[in-house]
């Protein structure tokens, strides 16, 4: 079936490809189209993804109620320790406010929350409205950094300047304001930062004890059960780790420019994109170590030993289903490609909300042909595909959950609102455990799609 098909906009041509058919030029990184209800979200939304985290900071919208309510508790980000991150307060501008301005309301609203909860620091963001009536926020912020002693920072976020990728930038510009202050007089030269990871689940102290065993200190995570003051003296680490390229890399390009320190591009998802991570890592610190291969090499090793007779044994199942996905950042449509292919299942459409022309390219390589690769997408395109393709699972997060079982298919989370670890070897099996319940629950029967197919099924093979 052609994607000309009525379900698909014209004016959105041009952000789907199918593996093997040309060569991919896929327009992305846009501004979303008005009236496609795309699964992008807006500026604000991406930075409040990427600093919310932070646990003991104070998180302040500016603006209406209903742009903290729509990001209120929006990863489903794990504490060490303190939880204000988990608290979602707002200004609450009103009608009179957008007449005669914000910046007392504001002003009022920091200095009785930073009194009640203490926080190490406050990151402010403003929304749509801000960015039309005017409110100096640097001013009010620079104001109550001097009246608090704790730096408060502003998040230039107006939800219309662009897309959810601008979000991440706006973010990394905060963050890089508490870069640098801090003591790093204890910090090793085999060191890093975690950038991009979220701790979904606790996923970072998974990820945290590999590079642990390996001989290697973590400074700070960046952002995933996140503390100010490690924030603050990250940039004593000797490498920066980026997994979440859309989310953190600006930040990582902001020290390396300012401090020299290198980073590199890694994934914590699949078996070889985890092992390769570590692999990187002791690369980097071999010099320095040299006992460090040797120490990656027997935990990888070790987790491997533990997890491919497990792997096997789903594989049994799932072998030759198809699967969908759209995902947020396209680092992780690289790993589960890789993933479905250790359970023997097809990933027949993959789509992304903040994908790169060079992502896509990487994709279109890595997919069979045939595959659809898709940026941006709204309901009606993921459920044209899904039909389509006749698929059996689709991963997603929970705005594409209700398209998957109106269509009666198997729904994995594999978003920030998940409640298992996915990543690492551990998370590796977790992952195909959640996939083969869902692909492989009988419920799926009854679905009228399935219930058709599986009547034909039986018809051919009582002819037979």
């Amino acid at each position: 079936m052609s994607t000309t098909s009525s379900t698909i906009l014209e004016e959105r041509q041009d952000q789907i490809h199918r593996t093997g058919e040309g060569a991919i030029d896929i327009a992305c990184n846009r501004e979303s189209l008005a009236g496609a209800v795309s699964q992008r979200a807006c500026v604000f939304c991406g930075s409040r993804v990427v600093l919310y985290p932070i646990a003991d900071a104070l998180h302040l919208v500016h603006g209406p109620i209903g742009c903290a309510v729509y990001t209120w508790d929006i990863r489903g980000s794990l504490s060490s320790g303190p939880e204000l991150h988990r608290l979602s307060f707002s200004t609450d501008l009103q009608e009179t406010d957008v007449i005669f301005g914000g910046e007392k309301k504001l002003e009022a609203a920091l200095d009785e929350l930073i009194d009640r909860h203490s926080p190490k620091a406050a990151f402010v963001y403003s929304t749509c409205i801000v960015g039309l009536i005017g409110d100096d926020m640097e001013a009010v912020c620079r104001k109550m950094t001097e009246k608090k002693g704790i730096p408060v920072l502003p998040v230039m976020s107006e939800g219309f300047k662009g897309n959810k990728r601008a979000g991440y930038l706006a973010a990394c510009k905060a963050m890089f304001r508490l870069i640098g202050q801090g003591d790093t007089s204890d910090i090793s030269p085999i060191s890093i930062n975690i950038f991009g990871d979220f701790n979904l689940a606790g996923e970072i102290w998974i990820i945290r004890e590999y590079f642990e065993k390996m001989g290697v200190q973590v400074v700070a995570n960046v952002t995933g059960d996140g503390r100010v003051a490690d924030i603050s003296r990250c940039h004593g680490a000797a490498l920066n780790l980026v997994q979440c390229s859309g989310a953190t890399l600006d930040l990582a390009k902001m020290m390396e420019e300012e401090f020299g320190i290198p980073y590199k591009r890694v994934s914590y998802l699949g078996i070889e994109d985890m092992a390769d991570s570590l692999y990187k890592v002791a690369d980097f610190f071999k010099d320095k170590d040299p006992g460090i291969v040797d120490r990656t090499q027997a935990l990888v090793r070790d987790e491997l030993n533990k997890l491919m007779p497990e792997l096997a044994r789903y594989r049994k199942d799932l072998e030759g289903k198809k699967v969908a996905m759209y995902v947020g950042g396209s680092f992780k449509a690289f790993s589960l490609v890789k993933a479905f292919r250790h359970l023997g299942m097809k990933v027949v459409m993959v789509g992304s909300q903040t994908g790169t022309k060079e992502d896509y390219a990487e994709l279109a390589e890595i997919t069979d042909p045939g595959t659809v690769i898709i940026d941006d997408a709204n309901p009606l395109e993921l459920s044209h595909f899904i039909k389509e393709k006749d698929v059996d699972v689709f991963v997603g997060g929970v705005k594409e959950r209700p398209i998957a079982y109106k269509l009666g298919v198997g729904f994995c989370d594999h978003n920030h609102e998940r409640k298992e670890a996915l990543e690492g070897f551990a998370g590796m099996l977790n992952f195909a455990r959640e996939i083969h319940s869902s692909a492989m629950s009988p419920v799926w029967r009854f679905a009228p799609r399935r219930a058709n197919r599986t009547k034909e099924a039986r018809k051919e093979a009582v002819n037979e």
